[in-house]
């Protein structure tokens, strides 16, 4: 990484890139303005996906697909590839990297909410050193992070989840960035919901991890009041704006209905 380091040292105007799906589009509406594009594919190490006894370790330049077909990971965690299978189509999936889903800060990616409900770490390593920064506080506000310009994103670890999971999604048409999407890891011990994780996309300006929203289901049955106080509790947590996806009071309707249906789906599961 040392000419990387040398090249982001150009300054604000130069980024890292190895696939910039989100960067174009930001490109043509003048919301980006970058000089200087580094292409990463070659560096070495980052393509890499390992499965450990107690954690999980993913290259930051693994693609969507590469989620999809590893079958250890998809073992191991399973929401990994029913949330990859959601993103985008195929020809994305083949390019776009899991490291450059969560970077960029895009509030309407799948990665960074799913990451969040996964508690994972986020390695960045930069001329100062390496850092791992949390999930749960990397993601600022839209398309700001805590990943400093020289910093370059190389890897994410995440304790190897149990229970019940799910991840929904509900958008306009295939390709499209969700209207709201939920991310859901469930445990259950005799009967009960012992721990719940839960996250959601595209409803605020970052991804919103709920932490009251999976306290609402410790120690209950996961019935259907203790679904309205989950859902309550995300409803007080994420801030939707109007856009062509919808009015605020739509977006709202959207997020109570994906949810209950990702916590139905992980209880089942669990």
């Amino acid at each position: 990484m040392g000419n990387g380091y040398w090249a982001l040292s150009v300054g604000f105007h130069t980024l890292p890139q190895k696939t910039p799906h989100s960067l174009i589009p930001m490109m043509k509406l003048r919301m980006a303005f970058v000089q200087h594009l580094i292409d990463l594919q070659d560096v070495g190490g980052m393509s890499d996906i390992e499965v450990g006894g107690d954690t999980i370790r993913i290259g930051a330049l693994v693609t969507q697909s590469d989620l999809i077909d590893h079958a250890e990971l998809a073992a191991a965690a399973p929401i990994l590839r029913e949330a990859a299978l959601q993103i985008a189509d195929p020809q994305v999936r083949y390019m776009g990297t899991v490291g450059g889903n969560v970077a960029n800060g895009d509030p309407g990616n799948d990665m960074p909410g799913l990451m969040q409900c996964l508690d994972a770490s986020f390695t960045v390593v930069g001329p100062e050193g390496t850092r791992e920064i949390p999930a749960r506080e990397f993601f600022e506000a839209a398309y700001m992070t805590a990943r400093e310009d020289n910093e370059v994103l190389t890897s994410i670890t995440f304790p190897k989840p149990s229970g019940g999971y799910a991840y929904e999604k509900q958008k306009r048409k295939i390709g499209d960035y969700a209207t709201a999407a939920a991310a859901v890891q469930i445990v259950k011990e005799g009967g009960t919901c012992k721990s719940a994780s839960i996250a959601m996309t595209n409803l605020s300006d970052t991804p919103i991890f709920s932490e009251a929203a999976g306290a609402a289901l410790v120690g209950t049955s996961v019935d259907d009041t203790a679904l309205d106080a989950a859902v309550a509790a995300m409803l007080g947590d994420i801030d939707p704006t109007e856009d062509n996806r919808g009015p605020v009071a739509f977006k709202n309707h959207v997020a109570g209905v994906i949810l209950r249906r990702a916590i139905a789906r992980a209880w089942s599961r669990a």
